[in-house]
């Protein structure tokens, strides 16, 4: 049962060559020897599991069999479970149990799936190493001394050890698409609004986006088709229709217009990562793709900079509700209201956290706002307009995923600069919304390659079509 897809979970359920339970006890045993190195769940749930697994072999016994229906899946800690303690990886939240279940959740029960464990992550998904996790690092299972990536490490370590068939992860500036390249996974970035935000403790409201961390691209599709569509409770929900996501995986891509912009393999870039990607390339060239190298989005050197404002500020905002005095840590040891909530949030806050707060409130103060906020937001319009421009010659774009393999624990935790350049080819697609994929491409020195696809909003089956078409090449 090691490292078992959906689909392949799937035929031996529906054969009954194996129960759910029996397959969800395995899962569990893997986890109990795993954890002490790989560090992926800050929250194990064997009793929720063992019953949500009886369910689903009821369910199977009837006839009532769906792709998800009693597999195994691991839900980052920043996504509403009732009844299961979300921490969001903070002390903030250590003992936060929801009492409803994010939209994503309730359409994954309305699947019949099994839910073992909630997992770790960068405090309040803010980081992209799952070092800032206020309880522990999580390891990547390809090399325990490297960072899995983050903010969603605790998920791509769990799918990339074989602890969950697959997992959910969240997205604001690429925390679901550079864990999977740093742990050979498959990560998916929908649309902004494809997928219902209802339940996802928020971190920048305008870029968060639940997704899909899977073995491949086929089991994205499967999961998106179950969690994908409009939520009256999201105000950011977009009432497209939903495709069948499994019709396009292993298409035939001939004659497809693909974009491999200049400036994402100019400075900074690993060779090995280049030469790998590149070849990844080659080969949608030779399926028929009609590639072009020197395709060109010339702001991707201002994506960096317009997040690191947008994204703090919309975290300063949100983060505030976190005062002692309505829900969360609260520390009372001062002479006074206000002096009780600083120093609630001096405890509950890691160094990170507290970092973007800093920023993000310096940026929307009086006297800074058009000077820092509102330029970012214009910044933000030309990226869109650009990748609305690209878009009108190229099908999709195809990038390397993150500049480096996976780097190791410690080696940039006090250089934050350094850190937050290894989301400088993902934080684009974010601000302007679109789907992006992460799909593994090979190995460099033994550490996993990850090749990212972007496509035009609302057209998450375009970009799958063109990650599963490289992906059966590899």
């Amino acid at each position: 049962m090691e490292k078992l897809s959906i689909s392949q979970a799937h035929q031996l359920l529906k054969n009954k060559e194996v129960s759910s339970v029996e397959l969800t006890q395995a899962y569990l045993e893997k986890i109990e020897s795993l954890e002490p190195s790989i560090k992926a769940f800050v929250t194990i749930t064997p009793e929720v599991a063992l019953k949500q697994a009886a369910r689903a072999d009821e369910m199977i016994a009837r006839g009532d069999i769906k792709p998800l229906t009693g597999i195994p899946v691991a839900i980052k800690d920043l996504i509403s479970t009732k009844g299961i303690r979300t921490t969001c990886s903070s002390k903030m939240l250590f003992n936060y149990i929801p009492p409803y279940d994010a939209t994503v959740m309730e359409r994954l029960y309305g699947s019949g799936v099994v839910v073992v464990g909630k997992t770790n992550m960068d405090e309040f998904a803010m980081g992209s190493s799952t070092e800032n996790s206020a309880f522990f690092t999580t390891h990547n299972p390809y090399d325990l001394e490297r960072v899995p990536g983050g903010s969603s490490g605790g998920s791509a370590a769990a799918v990339a050890a074989g602890e969950a068939v697959y997992a959910l992860g969240s997205d604001t500036g690429g925390s679901i698409r550079q864990p999977a390249s740093f742990c050979g996974v498959v990560g998916l970035k929908p649309t902004y609004g494809r997928v219902s935000r209802y339940g996802l403790v928020a971190f920048a409201s305008s870029l968060d986006q639940i997704g899909p961390m899977t073995q491949d691209t086929l089991d994205a599709a499967l999961v998106m088709n179950a969690i994908a569509g409009y939520d009256e409770r999201d105000a950011t929900s977009v009432p497209e229709p939903v495709p069948d996501y499994t019709s396009l995986i292993g298409k035939d891509i001939k004659g497809m217009r693909i974009g491999a912009p200049k400036e994402y393999f100019e400075r900074g870039i690993e060779s090995g990562v280049e030469r790998l990607v590149r070849k990844a390339i080659s080969k949608l060239e030779q399926l028929g793709a009609v590639v072009d190298w020197d395709a060109s989005l010339p702001h991707t050197d201002c994506a960096l900079a317009c997040y690191y404002i947008i994204a703090p500020s919309e975290a300063s905002a949100n983060l505030s509700r976190y005062d002692g005095v309505k829900y969360g840590l609260s520390v009372r040891v001062g002479e006074n209201v206000l002096e009780d909530m600083a120093l609630t949030r001096q405890v509950g806050f890691g160094d990170e956290v507290k970092r973007r707060i800093m920023l993000g409130t310096y940026a929307l103060s009086a006297g800074y706002y058009d000077a820092w906020y509102l330029k970012a937001q214009k910044v933000r319009t030309i990226i869109r307009r650009e990748f609305d421009e690209a878009f009108k010659k190229y099908d999709v774009l195809v990038t390397p995923t993150s500049p480096t393999v996976a780097f190791k624990i410690g080696e940039k935790a006090s250089d934050p600069y350094q850190m937050y350049l290894s989301d400088i080819y993902t934080l684009p697609v974010n601000i302007a919304g679109l789907p992006a994929i992460s799909i593994p491409v090979g190995l460099e020195k033994g550490l996993p390659v990850g090749l990212q696809v972007i496509g035009k909003p609302f057209n998450e089956g375009t970009v799958l079509k063109v990650a599963s078409a490289c992906e059966t090449k590899n």
